[in-house]
C-alpha cells in the first residue's frame, strides 16, 4: 500500500523539481512510511510513499520495465501477480522484483491501457511512457483506491490525496460551492467531485491517458445487473460461498503480520469464519466497542471470535475526540462528515499495533441488499395505499409527536424519516432517507449569495444519471447501483482508506472482489430482498458458517454517539467553530439559523446532530485547507 503524487508540465519547457516531487510525496508518509522514491523526465515527476507488503526487499518504487522506457508508481495490491508473472515471463518478460507493481509494467507492454482488466485487486497507478511522451492513470473497478487529479492549460497534477496535489503550490485553495452543496446534503462527497475548486477524482473503474495536453478518460468496467441465466436459491448460495472463499484465500497473500476487522455482524464474521478455514493458525480479530451500551457490537463480535477461537482484540472509543478532530480533517482531505470515521481510526489505530494487513466485511449491504432503505422502498408501497385522510391526519401526526431520542438509529429517527419520504418517487425517498439536509433546508441555511447562486441546483441528479442508466430494471437493482457507484465509493471506502491509511494500516476487502460483484449482479432481486428480509440469499449461504443470531440480528451500523458528544465535550468545540463570527467569515451560511441549529441540539428540543457535525467538520476543514496552507504532515497537528 502507498501513496502517490506527480506532475506533467505541457505547454512549457519548464522541467520538474525533483524536490517538489518530493515535498508533495512528504505529504503521503502515512500513507507509506517504509520507503520513498521519486522519478523525474524532463517535463514529468512522479513520487511515492510506500508501505511494504510484498517483496519487502526488493519492492523499491518507481519500478521499470527491462529498457527504463516505462516507469510506474503504485498505490494497492494486485493478488493474481503471480499466475500473471509466470504468464509474461513465458511470453519472455524479464523480471528483476517479486512485486506486483512490476506485473503491471510488463502487462502494459502486452497490452497498453487494457492492462487493467487482467487485474484483480485495488488499485490507483500512474505510469509514465517515454517513448510515447503519455501518461496513464488508472482506478480499480469498484474504487478501493483513491486517485485525483487537477488539469489546466498548462499541466496536469495528480495524487492519492488532495493534500499532495495542494503542495505544488500550483493549485489555488477555492471551495467548489457546488460541490458543498451535494456534501450538505450527503455528508461526503459524491461522484468526480471534490470540495477543492479544479481537483477531481478518477471514477473508479475508469482510465485516463494525458499526451499531448489532451486528458482522454474511459471507462474499462461496469457492473452488469443480468437475470437471464437463472439457478436454484442453493446454487446461488453455493456460488456465494464459493467465490469468496476464494477471494478470501487471496487476500491471505502477504509479507507482513495480517488480521481481520470483526463486528460481530454477518459480513466481517463470514470473512473470519472462511479465513479460519484457510489458515492453521489461530486468526487475529480486532474490534471496538462504545461505553453506551446501544452504540456497541463488542457483545457480538467476542461471540464470533469465541466461535473460531481467534486471538481477539477489543478497544473502547473514549470521549476524547476533541484533541483527535483536527487530525482527522487533516486526514480526511476533503470534508466528510461520516462520523463512523472515529471508531473506523481507532480501530486502524488499534490494529496497527498487531499487524500492518486487515480484512474488512465492506460491501456486503451494498451487494446483497443490506439497508433499511431496501425493504422500506417495498413499505412505501404499501403506505401509500392508506387513505390520505389517515397518513396525513393520524400517523404522520402521530409520528411528529415522537420525542426525540438520541439512541442510536432510534425508532423515532427511523420513522419520521420513513414519513417524510414515503409518498416520494422511489430514488427522490432513498436520497432523502440516505441524506442530512434536504433542498429545502439548506436554502433556509445559506447566506443570500449562496442561495442565489445554489438555487437551481439539485443534489438528486448526481443520483439520476447511474439510476437511469439501465432504466429496463427493477428499482431495487438501481438502487443497488446507485449505492455501490457512489455510497459505496464516496462514503464507506473513502472513509476506510483514510482511516486505516492515516495509521499505516492496509485493508482489503474481499466481497468485493470484482468477480463475486459480477456473480452478485446475476442474482435476482427477490433473493436479495425477499418480502422484508434483508440479504436473504447471503443468509442462507451462510447459514452452514454462522449461528442463527448472527446472520439474523439486525444491523447496527458503525456509528457513535454523536447527539451526547455535541452536547458534551464537543459542545466548546461547536460554539467555537459555528459561532455567528466563524460563520460570518467564511460566507456561506445563515449565522442566526446556525445557532437556532445549535441551540435546539443543546436544549434537548430536536436532535440536530447530523446537521451540526456536517457544519462542524466543513468549518474546520475551510480553516485548515483553504484560510490557510494545510500542515504537510500530520505530525504538526
Amino acid at each position: 500500500m502507498c501513496g502517490i503524487c506527480g506532475i506533467v508540465n505541457y505547454g512549457s519547457d519548464q522541467r520538474i523539481d525533483r524536490d517538489l516531487i518530493r515535498r508533495m510525496t512528504d505529504t503521503l508518509i502515512h500513507r507509506g512510511p517504509d520507503d520513498a522514491g521519486v522519478h523525474v523526465d524532463g517535463q514529468v515527476g512522479m513520487g511515492v510513499r510506500r508501505l511494504s507488503i510484498i517483496d519487502i526487499e526488493k519492492g523499491h518504487q518507481p519500478i521499470y520495465n527491462e529498457d527504463k522506457t516505462v516507469c510506474i508508481v503504485f498505490n494497492g495490491e494486485i493478488y493474481n501477480y503471480r499466475e500473471l508473472t509466470h504468464s509474461l515471463k513465458e511470453s519472455g518478460h524479464v523480471f528483476l522484483t517479486n512485486s506486483d507493481t512490476e506485473v503491471i509494467v510488463h502487462l502494459y507492454e502486452e497490452h497498453g491501457v487494457d492492462c487493467v482488466r487482467h487485474l484483480i485487486g485495488m488499485f490507483a497507478f500512474a505510469l509514465w511512457d517515454s517513448r510515447r511522451r503519455s501518461l496513464m492513470l488508472a482506478r480499480d473497478r469498484l474504487g478501493i483506491k483513491p486517485l485525483f487529479y487537477c488539469l489546466d492549460s498548462k499541466r496536469l497534477i495528480f495524487g492519492s490525496e488532495i493534500k499532495a496535489i495542494l503542495a505544488s503550490g500550483m493549485v489555488e485553495r477555492r471551495v467548489d460551492i457546488e460541490a458543498l452543496h451535494h456534501y450538505l446534503s450527503l455528508n461526503y462527497m459524491p461522484w468526480d467531485r471534490t470540495m477543492v475548486r479544479g481537483v477531481r477524482k478518477l471514477l473508479p473503474g475508469h482510465t485516463a491517458i494525458f499526451k499531448d495536453g489532451k486528458f482522454t478518460e474511459t471507462q474499462y468496467w461496469d457492473i452488469n445487473y443480468d437475470y437471464s441465466a437463472t439457478m436454484s436459491e442453493g446454487d446461488y448460495a453455493e456460488g456465494i460461498i464459493s467465490l469468496l472463499k476464494k477471494s478470501v484465500k487471496r487476500r491471505l497473500i502477504s509479507d507482513v503480520p495480517l488480521g481481520f476487522f470483526l463486528s460481530g455482524g454477518i459480513d466481517s464474521s463470514t470473512i473470519v469464519a472462511l479465513a479460519s478455514e484457510l489458515s492453521d493458525q489461530p486468526l487475529k480479530t480486532f474490534s471496538i466497542g462504545f461505553e453506551e451500551e446501544s452504540y456497541s457490537e463488542l457483545g457480538h463480535a467476542r461471540s464470533i471470535a469465541t466461535r473460531f477461537g481467534t486471538d481477539h482484540h477489543e478497544f473502547i472509543v473514549k470521549s476524547d475526540v476533541g484533541e483527535l478532530l483536527p487530525r482527522l480533517v487533516w486526514h480526511s482531505d476533503e470534508p466528510s462528515a461520516d462520523s463512523s470515521i472515529i471508531p473506523t481510526y481507532y480501530l486502524s489505530k488499534m490494529t496497527r499495533q498487531h499487524v500492518t494487513v486487515a480484512l474488512s466485511g465492506d460491501g456486503g449491504d451494498e451487494m446483497f441488499g443490506g439497508y433499511l432503505t431496501y425493504p422500506a422502498c417495498k413499505i412505501a408501497g404499501i403506505y401509500r395505499a392508506i387513505p390520505q385522510l389517515l397518513r396525513r391526519g393520524v400517523i404522520e401526526q402521530i409520528v411528529a409527536r415522537l420525542p426525540t431520542s438520541n439512541r442510536k438509529v432510534s425508532f423515532e429517527y427511523k420513522a419520521k424519516r420513513f414519513v417524510a419520504g414515503a409518498e416520494l418517487p422511489p430514488l427522490r425517498a432513498h436520497y432523502l432517507w440516505n441524506g442530512a439536509f434536504t433542498e429545502e433546508e439548506k436554502m433556509a441555511l445559506y447566506s443570500p449569495a449562496m442561495r442565489e447562486a445554489m438555487a437551481r441546483t439539485d443534489t438528486l441528479r448526481i443520483f439520476e444519471e447511474p439510476f437511469n442508466r439501465s432504466p429496463d430494471l427493477d428499482i431495487m437493482s438501481r438502487l443497488l447501483y446507485v449505492d455501490t457507484k457512489i455510497y459505496l465509493a464516496d462514503d464507506i471506502l473513502t472513509k476506510v482508506d483514510r482511516a486505516s491509511m492515516a495509521n499505516s494500516l492496509e485493508v482489503r476487502v474481499p466481497i468485493l472482489d470484482h468477480e463475486l460483484v459480477e456473480f452478485a449482479a446475476r442474482i435476482p432481486p427477490n433473493l436479495k430482498i425477499k418480502g422484508l428480509v434483508k440479504k436473504y440469499i447471503f443468509k442462507k449461504a451462510t447459514k452452514d458458517l454462522l449461528p442463527y443470531a448472527t446472520r439474523h440480528r439486525d444491523k447496527q451500523g458503525f456509528s457513535i454517539p454523536l447527539a451526547d458528544w455535541l452536547r458534551g465535550e464537543l459542545h466548546e468545540t461547536v460554539c467555537e467553530y459555528l459561532s455567528p463570527g466563524s460563520i460570518k467569515k467564511t460566507g456561506y451560511f445563515d449565522p442566526s439559523f446556525v445557532s437556532n441549529l445549535i441551540g435546539d441540539h443543546r436544549e434537548g428540543r430536536k436532535n440536530n446532530a447530523y446537521y451540526l457535525w456536517a457544519l462542524l467538520i466543513f468549518q474546520m476543514w475551510h480553516e485548515m485547507f483553504i484560510e490557510n496552507n494545510p500542515p504537510l504532515s500530520y505530525t504538526s497537528l
